[in-house]
């Protein structure tokens, strides 16, 4: 088994995911831990909070070593956010390394929850990186 120390998983929320993994279905999994099928699905459950919290961690860590970051605000159209993108990384002489539809395409996938019509819905800060790539964070999950 694979083990839990210095992640923000359990080491039982480890076990049920490799199991899991494994392709035991949660009744398995209660069986051979002795324990009951919903409790090993609130295992499941805390475990995948725990991973989208550090991912989420690792998204806000990216975005502030960035050496352009900026904020967005809600109501800004993807037009205005591509356009935002290209002007900060301008003047701080990066190059984004993305052209025009890579940028709309990238961003969008990042933020279709957070849009609404083509405009923000939400808060963002963006960061690039001095290699050109964008980076997003959004304030609320």
């Amino acid at each position: 088994m694979v083990s839990a120390d210095s992640t923000t998983l359990t080491e039982r929320q480890v076990e049920v995911l490799e199991l899991r993994e494994h392709g035991q279905t949660q009744q398995e999994v209660a069986d051979r831990l002795g324990t009951t099928n919903s409790n090993i699905s609130a295992v499941e459950r805390a475990a995948e909070q725990n991973v989208d919290k550090a991912r989420r961690t690792l998204e806000l860590i990216r975005t502030i070593r960035s050496p352009v970051q900026f904020s967005v605000s809600p109501g800004t159209s993807f037009d205005e956010l591509v356009a935002s993108v290209y002007s900060h990384g301008d003047e701080a002489g990066i190059k984004v390394s993305y052209c025009r539809p890579e940028l709309y395409t990238h961003l969008y996938g990042v933020l279709e929850k957070y849009t609404k019509q083509n405009e923000l819905k939400s808060s963002i800060d963006v960061g690039i990186t001095k290699e050109g790539e964008v980076r997003v964070f959004t304030e609320d999950h």
